[in-house]
């Protein structure tokens, strides 16, 4: 009885090790993976207003920077807003654009009040707008200037005593007006460019001191106006945040222009508003 059993056991034992093996010829496994149980790395959270969308406040119009444009997605273009689209694409977001006053962006209100998550509008990054706003990398460099009518007979700054000067409220250019136009000279505070190019085309003020390059674009659209001086002011724009905050968004935002500037999509923009 003994011997039977044995040789049942060793026979049950041989047909599973059989059967095993015959599984294992006709399933072959799985080759390893590389790559860990899970690859996708988890969003970065930019404490974005609206979630996947990039929302920009910025001062508009103010050519060739910010225009409204019914051909884009976000109804705006310009040198800013073009240059926000193109990072927001990068970043996998939308671009929605709200128009704010510039005096309430300069002074970090709107953005405190978190209505968006930065200022992209021509932004003169300033020891005295750094109190109270973070600014991204500087991403433009500019001058202010003087635009006058052709036939006004003013030829510099020092031409506009008894004048009337319109400058931005808010703006380096009132800035630089207060400190250097003619004592007799009256200046006169507008909200924005849009205000400032009709006043002087209807005689309303002789003169507006503000961004050369905004100025640049009503002596081309209007042959009638000139700009009869510029003034080196080491300025430079940057993007603008609330202060200590969206920190993540940021770096984000600094890290695409250093890349837009190495790829040549930058210098596309630029020449593209500026020549």
């Amino acid at each position: 009885m003994l011997v039977k059993k044995s040789m049942t056991l060793a026979a049950s034992v041989a047909a599973l090790a059989l059967a095993l093996t015959a599984c294992t010829s006709s399933t072959p496994a799985a080759p390893a993976s590389s790559e860990p149980a899970s690859s996708t790395a988890p969003a970065v959270d930019y404490q974005l207003v609206t979630a996947g969308t990039l929302t920009v406040c910025s001062d508009v119009p103010y050519a060739p920077f910010e225009v409204e444009d019914a051909t884009t997605a976000s109804g705006y273009s310009g040198f800013d807003i073009d240059l926000m689209d193109a990072i927001a694409t990068k970043l996998g977001l939308k671009l929605a654009v709200i128009d704010s006053d510039f005096d309430a962006l300069q002074s970090g209100t709107v953005l405190v009040a978190n209505q968006c998550d930065l200022a992209a509008s021509a932004m003169t990054i300033t020891d005295e707008r750094k109190q109270n706003l973070d600014f991204s990398d500087p991403y433009y460099d500019s001058l202010q200037s003087l635009l006058v009518k052709t036939d006004s007979g003013i030829t510099n700054l020092a031409g506009t005593a008894g004048k009337k000067i319109g400058v931005q409220k808010g703006t380096t250019g009132k800035s630089y007006a207060t400190k250097n136009a003619p004592s007799t000279a009256e200046i006169v505070d507008f909200p924005s460019d849009g205000e400032l190019w009709p006043a002087i085309q209807a005689g309303q003020i002789d003169a507006i001191l503000q961004d050369q390059p905004v100025n640049h674009t009503h002596e081309v659209a209007d042959p009638s106006y000139k700009i009869v001086e510029t003034y080196n002011t080491d300025e430079s724009y940057g993007f603008a945040y609330a202060k200590g905050k969206k920190l993540e968004l940021q770096k984000a935002v600094n890290d695409q222009l250093t890349a837009m500037k190495s790829d040549g999509s930058y210098d596309a923009l630029y020449k593209k508003y500026f020549g």
